[in-house]
């Protein structure tokens, strides 16, 4: 895609990790780039403010979703479904109103990028509320994708990625966690924001596709 002056970007979660990753590389790019997170005062399970976010911002050409959402975990016994149905309206139902508000306002030709996460598809007990919530958006995304045409809608799907959202664990633990995830891992690594960026930029930069779940996960789904 062409990037120019008039070009305007949206980042939802673009204050911190990967969405702070995507909005920095968006940024070196000509045109506008626009930061929403619950940091900024926006929470996108509250579809009036979302739809008033997109109404006042007015015409832009890329959306990119990487605010997420605390899953409880548990097996289904246990799991406390009160936490799982608020996960679910953040991660799942507020990504897809910020697609329907801001498909409303967006360019012909214009990108909506969400994020899931390799749990989607990768079958590891007491995960299920994140395995679910994962899947339907990409099920979702591609439903989408046929509604929206020629506006371009895709997926990217990260592994074990190093960002904030960790900081609450122990140094220690925090540290072991990524040491045993880049042993097991086939890229011998675990995954920066930055490297989790590019898959964005390729989903809006390459118009021939949409409909499509990018994978970023060091080869988790094949170890």
């Amino acid at each position: 895609m062409t990037f120019t002056d008039n070009t305007v970007s949206v980042v939802i979660g673009g204050t911190s990790g990967i969405g702070a990753a995507v909005a920095r590389a968006l940024a070196r790019r000509p045109g506008r780039v626009e930061i929403a997170s619950r940091a900024t005062g926006l929470d996108i399970a509250d579809a009036t403010a979302v739809a008033a976010y997109f109404r006042k911002l007015g015409p832009i050409d890329h959306l990119v979703i990487t605010a997420g959402s605390a899953a409880p975990g548990g097996t289904v016994s246990d799991v406390d479904f009160e936490a799982a149905k608020a996960a679910f309206d953040v991660k799942f139902w507020g990504s897809i109103v910020l697609a329907r508000e801001a498909a409303k306002y967006m360019r012909s030709g214009g990108t909506i990028t969400f994020t899931s996460g390799f749990l989607s598809r990768r079958t590891v007990p007491g995960t299920f509320v994140k395995t679910a919530m994962n899947a339907a958006l990409e099920a979702a995304a591609k439903v989408l994708a046929k509604e929206l045409a020629s506006l371009r809608v895709n997926v990217v799907s990260p592994g074990l990625t190093q960002t904030e959202a960790y900081a609450g664990m122990a140094c220690d633990a925090r540290n072991a966690m990524f040491e045993r995830a880049a042993a097991s891992l086939p890229a011998g690594r675990f995954g920066r924001p930055d490297d989790i960026a590019q898959g964005y930029l390729f989903a809006i930069d390459n118009p021939f596709v949409t409909g499509s779940v990018i994978d970023i996960e060091g080869g988790a789904l094949i170890s």
